[in-house]
């Protein structure tokens, strides 16, 4: 693989409008594919975990599951409640739902105990996740009941319309972030370039890339489902590492292209390019990819769709960067050359000297290199002592599964929520008990169940008020049962959580856990999060044990250094650290409220640690190859290790500051959406990055280098010195990465 950068562009810049065709030809063939097979979402038993999802699948092989429900509360618009009226818009309600296909049963009125509210209750066909697919009707006739009676408030909420709504939602606020991070993105490529046409190309090729992505997304979801997040992720990777990719690549061919000085033609150049910066991409994107494939250990849907379209968007950003870059830079290359002949010979004919190149003076980066350069232990001393001070807030880390208590209230079905759960505070939470038994024990385990709903009415943390439903329902074959049992408190809060506990502890063993040959589960809101969260900390050491062997042996195998190796895993863990204790110190307190514009959990989202150290290291190696390959290629054509780091770091810190805005606008635009998870996910990035890029990459990486001196290239031998600015060979060159 050494030489298939070089290869790849060598057949490009030959074949330049071929290669451009077959790319673009490319990305519509995977949108169609795509589009023809369509995606295969995932299935509520696709997200069973833990003894909630071992109680769900019980409750499903007997027939027995949750449907979803929706909830369409009727009050007076002022004054008290005219139950006449009331019911005939009850009535109303009633008629019109019964004549949906998407409607499975309605439920009799139920008044509030004020007696200000009346409840209709309606259960719709399908699994639960089909609710808000199916809900859409349901809307338009509450909004009709609610023309027909305008002395009246007739509105609905429930989990299909909160899934819908927290959808549109999402949908809106990428659309934000897009017109956020796009013109950012264009005007610091205009900044590092000077050309329309040059800053256009990186942006052409991530939105591209992103293109082709979301269309071999769809037709991978067919072998793993899709969980609704994969496209979020690959428009929020795919334009940041897209950028950063063709960045790279485009500032080397005009590095090339400045030390030719006219000499050597655009197919050259590219070559050129091709063996510093292409193998430097493909390392690095492998890097990317090998990080985000240790997602696939949680055994979790969510993180294997988020590693799926990670690992889709990373690998097509590398093979555009290999492909029909090189093909574009020769199209433009050669458009630039005629252009540079022309005002060449017309200052020619003016007596005009030509003009010298441009050199990279690197004076604002000189400047914050300048106290590793000078004193490199006292710079690693104090930026080290930062970061693990950063990190500290890590250490009071809480998680929590946001559920729908936690969506922005500007979601109008979660305002209905709100008033619903005020006036029937016994919806809030449902703990759903499910046992399986012989059909022989089915009229003990019913007693027993029955038992232990007495035991639960008696418990302050259980409500007393009784269901619309019965409490106990079976199976046709007498075999599987479920109890419902209400709270009536929000699913995060504390007395929720402890209910599901003593459940779990106290009252199961006493009642139906005394049957022998019965099994028994709890599921339900607050069992399913406090679950969900208990799986993912199980399998966080096997995730994080493989990423850091995955980080190590990746920088090795591209540098041939265990030195490397070893500052590369504890550079991430620095970067991944720090970035983590600024989330807690923001996010889980409720100073940043008003400053961000979120609602405090008092937690971090479970999915948003993992996920971030994974994604983190990934982008961590980014850098980290991009900044060592231009140290190593610098000792490699003859410089002393001191000389190298400074020469390598100064060349790259611009390049890579640059590349580093792009992504810290992309994930920073995030912080402005309403979702509170994604607001967490944006900023952790955003962070992230800007610490690795400025901090880690300026002050300790150069610091460490400079005091290791040779030591750092162990065991590998300093190559033999070659003449300094002499021109690598193209193909096997000295200065390929690895």
């Amino acid at each position: 693989m050494r030489h298939l950068p070089v290869r790849m562009a060598r057949w490009s810049a030959r074949h330049a409008r071929r290669a451009i065709a077959g790319w673009f030809a490319f990305v519509v063939l995977c949108l169609v594919a795509g589009i023809a097979l369509g995606t295969n979402e995932a299935t509520t038993k696709d997200f069973w975990v833990g003894e909630a999802g071992r109680a769900e699948a019980t409750a499903t092989e007997g027939g027995l599951e949750r449907s979803p429900t929706e909830r369409i509360m009727i009050r007076a618009r002022s004054g008290e409640l005219d139950m006449t009226a009331a019911g005939a818009a009850a009535r109303d309600v009633t008629e019109r739902m019964r004549g949906l296909p998407q409607v499975e049963s309605v439920a009799a009125p139920v008044r509030s105990k004020d007696g200000e509210v009346l409840l209709v209750s309606v259960v719709l066909n399908g699994p639960e996740l089909e609710g808000r697919k199916n809900v859409v009707p349901l809307l338009e006739q509450t909004a009709a009941v609610g023309a027909d009676h305008p002395h009246l408030v007739v509105e609905e909420t429930g989990s299909p319309a909160i899934s819908k709504g927290v959808n549109d939602q999402r949908d809106e606020d990428l659309a934000l972030s897009e017109r956020i991070s796009l013109p950012v993105t264009v005007i610091t490529l205009l900044i590092v370039f000077g050309s329309v046409i040059m800053a256009g190309v990186p942006l052409l090729l991530a939105l591209s890339s992103i293109a082709a992505a979301i269309g071999l997304s769809m037709v991978a979801s067919h072998v793993m489902p899709d969980a609704g997040v994969g496209t979020n992720l690959i428009l929020l990777i795919g334009l940041a590492v897209g950028v950063d990719y063709t960045l790279f690549y485009l500032k080397r061919e005009r590095e090339e292209r400045a030390r030719a000085g006219g000499r050597l033609g655009p197919e050259a150049l590219v070559e050129l390019a091709a063996a510093t910066a292409g193998r430097a991409i493909v390392i690095s994107g492998l890097a990317v990819i090998v990080s985000t494939a240790t997602l696939y250990l949680a055994t979790d849907v969510i993180f294997s769709s988020l590693a799926t379209g990670t690992i889709l968007v990373v690998a097509v950003a590398v093979a555009s960067s290999l492909t029909v870059l090189p093909a574009l830079l020769v199209v433009i290359g050669r458009r630039a050359d005629r252009l540079a002949l022309r005002r060449a010979a017309r200052r020619a004919r003016r007596g005009k000297p030509a003009r010298a190149g441009k050199p990279e003076t690197g004076r604002v980066f000189g400047a914050l290199l300048r106290p590793a350069r000078t004193r490199p232990a006292l710079t690693l001393c104090l930026s080290v002592l930062v970061m693990l001070g950063l990190t500290v807030p890590a250490l009071g880390l809480k998680l929590i599964d946001p559920g729908k208590d936690t969506f922005s209230r500007d979601i109008p079905a979660m305002r209905v929520y709100d008033r619903l759960t005020e006036s029937f505070p016994e919806l809030f939470v449902t703990h759903e008990v499910v046992t399986r038994s012989t059909p022989e024990q089915a009229a003990q385990v019913k007693r027993a169940l029955e038992d232990l709903g007495r035991r639960a009415q008696a418990d302050p943390l259980f409500a007393r008020a009784p269901k619309e439903e019965p409490m106990v329902r079976t199976s046709a074959d007498g075999r599987i049962s479920v109890l419902e049992l209400s709270v009536p408190r929000p699913a995060p809060s504390a007395e929720a959580i402890e209910s599901l506990t003593r459940l779990r502890q106290d009252h199961i063993p006493a009642t139906v856990g005394r049957l022998s040959g019965v099994e028994t589960a709890v599921s339900g809101d607050v069992a399913r999060g406090r679950d969900y969260v208990s799986h993912e900390s199980d399998k966080l050491p096997l995730v994080l044990g493989f990423l850091l062997l995955m980080t190590f042996l990746m920088t090795v195998w591209a540098f041939r250094s265990v030195v490397l190796g070893a500052i590369g895993v504890i550079l991430n863990l620095l970067s991944a650290g720090a970035s983590l204790g600024l989330l807690v110190l923001v996010f889980q307190g409720t100073w940043a409220e008003g400053l961000l514009a979120f609602d405090s959990l008092g937690a971090i989202a479970s999915r948003v640690p993992l996920f971030l150290v994974v994604i983190l290291f990934g982008l961590s190696m980014d850098y980290q190859v991009f900044v060592v390959s231009r140290i190593q290629e610098a000792r490699q054509n003859g410089m002393s290790a001191r000389e190298a780091v400074l020469e390598g770091i100064n060349r790259s810190a611009k390049v890579v500051t640059s590349a580093a805005i792009v992504m810290v606008t992309v994930f920073g635009a995030f912080v402005a959406l309403h979702l509170t998870e994604m607001k967490q996910m944006g900023f952790c990035l955003a962070v992230a990055v800007l610490l690795d890029a400025v901090v880690i990459r300026l002050m300790v990486l150069p610091s460490v280098l400079l005091l290791l001196g040779e030591r750092a290239w162990w065991p590998a031998r300093r190559p033999g010195r070659t003449l300094r600015g002499q021109e690598p060979a193209v193909a096997g060159s000295p200065a390929d990465v690895g």
